[in-house]
């Protein structure tokens, strides 16, 4: 049987998949056979020809384990299947057994099992299966997920505690991700008094960084189904600053910041030779990302020729300006296996932020004592 490490959290967006990530580079170092499931699928792709998880596909993809991509994803939803669950369309036992098997499995064949959660803990429920019951079916112990600050922390984590208490599943560690890097020893400091009364281990997981928050060139194509014109390595490039090109040319590049994508209009022909110019300077190159062009206008014959030769990523957008900025910021942005770039740093970050040895330890205990939490060993501010 395999080691295993049930990756819950409060709420989405608080980084299970790049713990899950960084859990599995790490434990590949130390075991020979590492596996991922992600039992409910939330986030169905086509990967294939076998429908998929998402954080599913990016695993298998990352880890050369492709061939284990319908255990790693036993139960996609797919649009309109709650509806089915409840007029019976679709047998909630077959859902359950259909996880449960998958993980079974792949426990066999596994020294090290990550299986990773949907949301937060109660997602699932309608299924009959919800995260709190697949870990106390999988008998994995929970590290439960957070984001950064104090008192939503403590709050959030107590409300997800009662469901794994009512499933009688133990949480031997709760992970606190995006903490602001100056007050990184407060925060943790506050947290363990405030779980003071707690059998759980509190461990410090990443800063809040941009670097990695961010979306790349590649997300911002791929959220706005639009063709990006970009080498390999430009379409990694991560974007930290988003800017309407609304005022003049000279105000638009004096308000550039680092990695800043400009959204201009095609009509805008003296700001597009002035930013394609730019980007062929090096000390500007580090604050331009590229820049996309809304509507359907026409951009113009030179206009054109100036983008393709000056090098710059550049997207066009049937979209207004206004609302091609508005689906960028409302974007979260989430790991795909073509992030070589983030993939690697989130990698190197984890060797220095975890002691993996002492959370793997944590995790071969079938029972815990009564007492304090812990923290892990915890310095600098990556």
């Amino acid at each position: 049987m395999a080691r295993k490490i049930f990756i819950a959290a409060t709420g989405q967006n608080s980084g299970k998949t790049t713990t899950s990530l960084s859990l599995m580079h790490m434990a590949r170092k130390k075991y020979p056979r590492v596996g991922f499931i992600k039992p409910i699928g939330p986030k169905p792709v086509l990967y294939r020809g076998i429908s998929a998880d998402k954080d599913a596909v990016v695993m298998a993809r990352v880890f050369g384990l492709e061939d284990d991509l319908r255990l790693m994803s036993p139960f996609v939803l797919q649009p309109g299947d709650t509806r089915r669950v409840l007029d019976g369309k679709i047998d909630r036992d077959l859902i359950a057994e259909r996880m449960i098997e998958a993980i079974e499995e792949l426990d066999a064949k596994n020294d090290f099992l990550i299986i990773e959660g949907a949301g937060h803990p109660g997602v699932g429920s309608l299924l009959g299966c919800n995260n709190a019951r697949l870990a106390a079916e999988s008998g994995a112990a929970v590290m439960l997920v957070t984001g950064g600050g104090l008192g939503n922390v403590v709050d959030s984590v107590c409300m997800n505690l009662a469901l794994f208490e009512k499933e009688q599943v133990e949480v031997r560690a709760v992970l606190v991700n995006k903490i602001i890097p100056d007050k990184r020893e407060r925060t943790l400091n506050y947290l363990e008094r405030a779980f003071a009364d707690h059998t759980l281990k509190l461990i410090g997981g990443f800063n809040y960084q941009p670097i990695l928050a961010n979306p790349t060139l590649r997300r911002i194509a791929g959220v706005l189904d639009i063709e990006l014109h970009a080498d390999e390595e430009e379409a990694q490039r991560i974007v930290h600053h988003v800017q309407l090109g609304a005022a003049s040319a000279q105000r638009v590049a004096g308000l550039l910041q680092d990695s800043t994508l400009v959204i201009v209009n095609s009509s805008r022909d003296e700001l597009i030779v002035t930013l394609a110019n730019l980007y062929q300077i090096p000390a500007w190159r580090a604050k331009l990302a590229g820049i996309i062009i809304p509507g359907t206008g026409e951009v113009s014959d030179i206009s054109q020729q100036i983008i393709e030769t000056s090098g710059i990523p550049y997207m066009r957008a049937g979209r207004t300006s206004t609302r091609v900025f508005e689906i960028i910021k409302e974007d979260v942005s989430k790991l795909t296996a073509e992030d070589t770039h983030k993939i690697a740093l989130i990698s190197e970050l984890a060797e220095k932020r975890f002691d993996f040895e002492a959370i793997d330890a944590l995790f071969d205990q079938e029972t815990r004592s009564p007492g304090r939490p812990t923290t892990s060993n915890d310095t600098g501010h990556l």
